[in-house]
């Protein structure tokens, strides 16, 4: 257990998903948790599985797809060394220089957090964000979401400590 929270609700699994609007275009999706403030109410995050759809295999031509899920709003994709961002995907196809589709390559932030950590990071706000961006892909690309979490209530100085850091860090 967390030291300043109380877990208020059994385990919760949200599920979202987004897309782009067009092929290689940043989008995001605003998840909305529908904490209360009132009751100084925040999601405890304990695992994170993010879900890209391939990218396209382009003869000669590297591809890409980034997925990330962060507490604030970003402007583009999200990396861990922001620390509003909670878990990155990446995945590519590098076949420039090749006349075939090339070689896949995989990246991701863990999924599962070892068992020694008690959670992997803390929603103070009324919602989380998804944003997906693809390159030099023919079609519109996607990603779903899993997030393993459940609610809890701060103390007060420990809300007010969590809410300004969200804030500060969009």
């Amino acid at each position: 257990m967390v030291k300043g929270l109380k877990q208020t609700s059994s385990t919760i699994v949200i599920g979202a998903n987004v897309s782009e609007t067009a092929p290689n275009t940043f989008a995001q999706e605003r998840i909305d948790l529908q904490l209360n403030p009132l009751d100084n109410e925040v999601f405890v995050v304990q695992a994170v599985n993010l879900d890209l759809q391939a990218p396209d295999a382009v003869p000669a031509t590297n591809t890409q797809v980034r997925g990330s899920l962060s507490t604030t709003s970003l402007p583009t994709f999200g990396t861990l060394s922001n620390s509003s961002v909670i878990a990155v995907a990446k995945d590519d196809i590098r076949a420039a220089g090749f006349v075939d589709g090339g070689v896949g390559f995989s990246q991701s932030s863990m999924e599962t957090p070892p068992s020694g950590l008690d959670y992997i990071g803390i929603i103070a706000t009324n919602d989380f964000f998804l944003q997906i961006v693809g390159a030099n892909n023919v079609s519109v690309k996607s990603m779903g979401a899993k997030v393993y979490g459940y609610r809890a209530r701060a103390e007060a100085s420990t809300y007010a400590a969590l809410v300004q850091s969200e804030v500060l860090s969009s």
